[in-house]
């Protein structure tokens, strides 16, 4: 049995905040040709996660936050917010799920985050994502100003929590 406990998931947060992408996944799918791909997402506040949908091939994905808190963002085509919400298990709101095709990103809104993930499979790096040209690429200069652009249309500016 893999214990999904405190201890793991401090060990993942750790080394999320020393990567330089500031997250780590810790895979439980032993390949990258599993149908079904699951894993601990640690991230914290000043990553970035380019949006981006699953589509050719046609994947759903899930998150489940088990610390911390992450906001999950659903755009249209154009780059425009059409849903939103905190993720947050004290408060009860546990998770959220991603249809086929449509446009999303996470936003780490407390240090020490982390999500158990949920996707279909198999993971090729080469088709997993469609990312938005909308949006600035991982790496690019302004990718923390859009995070927080995002944050401030949704009335979230000021719910960082350190």
């Amino acid at each position: 049995m893999l214990k999904i406990d405190e201890s793991l998931i401090s060990q993942i947060s750790s080394k999320a905040k020393t990567s330089k992408r500031r997250r780590m996944n810790y895979n439980f799918h032993k390949e990258d040709a599993a149908t079904l791909q699951r894993m601990l997402n640690a991230m914290e506040p000043d990553t970035y996660i380019q949006p981006h949908k699953h589509q050719d091939p046609d994947k759903v994905e899930a998150f489940f936050v088990l610390r911390g808190r992450i906001v999950l963002i659903e755009f249209n085509e154009n780059g425009k917010i059409v849903d939103h919400s905190i993720l947050d298990p004290k408060q009860g709101n546990y998770g959220g799920e991603i249809p086929i095709g449509v446009w999303h990103t996470l936003i780490s809104i407390e240090e020490g985050s982390v999500a158990y993930e949920v996707k279909d499979g198999p993971y090729d790096p080469s088709v997993d994502k469609n990312f938005a040209t909308w949006a600035p690429k991982e790496g690019d200069d302004g990718c923390q100003e859009y995070n927080n652009r995002l944050l401030c249309e949704l009335g979230l500016e000021n719910i960082l929590v350190q």
